[in-house]
This record gives C-alpha cells, structure tokens and sequence, in this order.
C-alpha cells in the first residue's frame, strides 16, 4: 500500500515560521523556472530543496529538452518545423490527456527555447543525424524519437526536436542547469536547503495555504499566500508506487535518478485531494544502438515473430521487450551488419554464431519454423526495401542474407534495463493539481516528473520530453501562481 502523508489543518500549525507569496518545492529545471516567472511577476518567492544544493536530477540528466517549432538550432541545421508540425506529431504520438497543453506547449515553443538561452542555457548551432542515446561531444540538435516511425512519420512531417545543451555525456545535463541556478541567485530568490517538504497546509475550503518542513533538527511551518508549487521530481526510487503500478519491471532494472525521486511530490499531491495518472508509465532502455548499422537487424521474441519495427525510440522497443512472452526478446543480425552494441550500460551478450537460420532456429530454442518463415518473408519484402508488417524506414531495411548469422540476447530479465517513471499528478496548462473530476487544487501546482508527463507510455516517449515541457510548464506555473497573465 502506498504511504500517504496527512494534510494538516491551519489550526494545527504552532505558529508561522515564515510566509511568502509563492513556495516552490524542488529546485530541477521545472521548479528553478517556475521560481524565475513567479519573482520576475513581483511575487516573494521561497525554494525548498531537500538537496544540499539545486539541480535535482535534471542536472545529472543528459541534458536534452524535446523543442520544436522552428527554433533556431532546427533552421540551422535546415529543418523548417513548424508549431503546427509539432502538435500533430505530440498528439499522435503521445495521446496527451490534455490536448490543449500540448498545443500550447508546441505553440510557445520557439519563444520558449529562445526564453531558455536568454537565461544563458547553451546550445551550439549543430546537428547529429545518426542514432545516439547521448552523445559525448557539444552536439545540440539530435533525432530523438519516434518522428520517422511508422504511423507517426505519416501524421507528421518529421523533424529532429532534441536540443542537447552544451555538455558532454550523459550529465550533460548540468551545462543547462547551471545558468539557471545562477539566475536565481543573481536575481535574489531565497532558498533552503537540506530541507523536505513533508506534509501540506490545507484550509476548510480545500485550499493549499503553507507546508510543514523537516529540517535536520527541527520542523518549519512556511505558509505560501498565492501558492505551493510541487516539483519534486519522479517516482523512479519510490518502492510502493512501483510495486504497486510497475509489476513487469525484473531484477535487472535499474532505476535512473537521484534518492529523493522517491514519489514525496505525487504522495504530496494525493494528500490534498489531486488525482495521479499513469502511474504505469515507464521508459525501460537498454538500447541495440549505437552503432546504428544494428538497427538493420531484426528483434523476435521466443515465438520467433516480430513485434515491432527495430528502428524505434529505444524506448518504446523496450516496452514492447518487456511485454513479449517469457519478457525473451533476440536481435538478430548477418555478417555484413554485424558489430557489438556501444552501449556499455545495456550489457547485451552475443549467444552464438550460427551458419544457417535453421541452425539459429535450434540454437535459441525457437518453435521448429518459425524464425525461418520470419526470415524468409522480412528478406522477401527487404529486398523491395519495404516492410509491410511493421514499416521500418526504409533507411534501416536489407535483406538478412549474408550469413554467418549471430543472435544477441536482449531480454528484458537478461539485459540491464535503466528506467524512467511516468506519470504522476494530474495537472492543467498552468500546471494546477487536479482532482479526478478535473476541478482545481485550490493554491496548488505540480510541475516537472511529479506531473504526469505529455506522453503516457514510454511507448510514446521521446528523449527531451521531461526537460522540455517541463521546464515550459514550470514556467506557466511560476507566473499564474503569482498572478500573472501567461504571455
């Protein structure tokens, strides 16, 4: 069962140890910009964060945020998206419970990137046309979904959305980070930190007024006149709320996060009456590339049948991975695109090498024909460069002809699987908590991974999706709590 900490009653405060206009639970890149927009609006503004320091794992992230619309970085690199483009990809894709978000989301998102790099984030002019999870050099623009996939490509025109701050690696992330933060100091707004939001402050009304904080030694009572907003990122490390919504996940996962992902904002957010939506979304990685040359391969389960085309977000091939019978999954490959996955966090193992497709059939135990029809009809369509079971893009399709053969062991329970929570609280465009009839928190805002997410499913994910809307929605947050019009 999952532990929910009780609200408490004004009545109940001992006493006001301070009040502001606005409290923002969390300092990532949602709570650090909802900070900046409610200040730069005239409200008095506190930064809670149980950290000893700002960044939360926005910081440790790879540094990509999900951007389109024609930026920049896009025209540079001769991509002409358009906000039109990017809400016909976003709704397809991801099936927003909130249209409406998304769009404005995809509407404001030429003025938000230029919003970000006023704040000083870097981003280079340059562009990575290959496949990569991360990358370990300052190469900003990146294909980093499922924008050439099958339906999605045909529902949108594709364009590279992945704007990969200039930092090196998987924490690249702290490149964009740190001009944020500094932001916030220059400009004056207070924060505590080594300092948790335990519990909320809720009148008879329903409405948020102030937090109970726990400090090493003691407990403050801040009391928040406009507004609380909760950006205390996801529930990667919260073992009740992935055991009760994350039952497919093995041992060989792994989450990705720091220790305070531990669900405090989405308990904090059901405590006052929000609502919390999938809560079963996950984005399970371990992914076949680089190099990409592998996504030529094909992936079978222990059917020896396809169920999905291999050149999707890594992703949205790991749900499927997670979902097959027995959670067994192969990547198959011949000698001419043979090579060794890059990725030296997936852990991926060659089984063997196998001269025939019956012999590969044998090998892993495959029902007898199976894999060799599988074969037979991929290669017969290949070799028309098409795929009509899956429709894999073309740029990925050969024929699995040139034997030897080998086959890689990408199982979900076998593979190390890193994963990435969805869902979370319910929330509007302005980042307001919602109830399970949608009507408003009154005083209470949740921002970043302890919201629910555009995208319910890491299925429909695409990497940049976090630090992307939530940075956006962060912002509209800030400024509507203070009191301010958005734009």
């Amino acid at each position: 069962m999952v532990a929910i900490p009780a609200t408490l009653s004004p009545s109940e405060v001992p006493g006001w140890d301070r009040e502001v206009d606005v409290l923002v639970a969390g300092q990532g890149v949602a709570g650090t910009c909802a900070a900046l927009e409610a200040h730069r609006a005239g409200a008095d503004v506190l930064i809670v964060e149980r950290a000893s320091g700002g960044g939360g794992a926005s910081a440790l992230s790879s540094g990509i945020f999900y951007l389109g619309g024609g930026t920049a970085v896009q025209q540079a690199a001769g991509y002409n998206d358009t906000a039109e483009e990017l809400a016909k990809f976003l709704l397809a894709s991801c099936d927003p419970l909130d249209a409406n978000a998304a769009i404005a989301f995809a509407n404001d998102c030429k003025d938000h990137f230029d919003w970000l790099e006023t704040q000083g984030v870097p981003f280079e002019r340059s562009y990575f046309g290959g496949k990569a999870v991360w990358l370990d050099d300052t190469t900003c623009l990146m294909w980093t979904g499922n924008e050439k996939a099958w339906p999605y490509r045909e529902a949108a025109r594709p364009a590279p959305r992945g704007h990969k701050v200039a930092g090196v690696g998987e924490n690249a992330g702290a490149a964009g980070m740190k001009p944020l933060l500094e932001k916030c100091e220059s400009e004056g707004i207070a924060a505590i930190y080594d300092s948790a939001v335990v519990a909320l402050v809720q009148d008879a009304d329903g409405r948020v007024v102030g937090v109970k904080v726990r400090q090493v030694g003691r407990e403050l009572y801040i009391r928040a006149r406009r507004g609380v907003i909760i950006a205390c990122g996801s529930h990667n490390m919260s073992e009740d709320l992935i055991k009760e919504n994350l039952p497919l996940l093995s041992e060989t996962s792994e989450p990705l996060g720091i220790p305070s992902n531990d669900g405090a904002g989405v308990k904090l957010g059901l405590s006052a009456g929000a609502h919390a939506v999938a809560l079963d979304g996950v984005i399970p990685t371990a992914s076949i590339y680089p190099p990409g040359q592998l996504i030529k391969g094909i992936v079978v389960n222990r059917n020896g049948e396809r169920f999905v085309s291999e050149d999707v977000y890594h992703g949205r091939l790991g749900n499927f991975v997670m979902e097959q019978p027995g959670q067994t999954a192969y990547l198959i490959v011949d000698s001419e695109i043979f090579a060794y996955p890059e990725n030296p966090l997936a852990k991926h193992t060659l089984i063997d090498g196998y001269e025939t497709v019956e012999e590969m059939e044998a090998g892993l135990d495959l029902p007898t024909g199976s894999l060799v029809e599988t074969m037979r009809a991929y290669n017969e369509s290949a070799h028309r460069s098409v795929d009509p079971r899956f429709h894999k893009h073309a740029d990925w399709i050969k024929p699995l002809d040139q034997g030897p053969y080998a086959a890689f062991d990408i199982s979900f329970d076998k593979s190390h699987y890193l994963f990435i929570t969805l869902g979370g609280i319910k929330t509007d465009a302005m980042g307001r908590a919602l109830d399970l009839k949608s009507n408003a928190i009154p005083g209470l805002y949740v921002v970043g991974a302890s919201a629910a997410h555009i995208p319910r499913t890491g299925k429909a994910y695409a990497s940049g999706l976090s630090l992307g809307p939530g940075s956006y929605f962060g912002r509209r947050a800030g400024a509507h709590a203070a009191g301010a019009n958005w734009r």
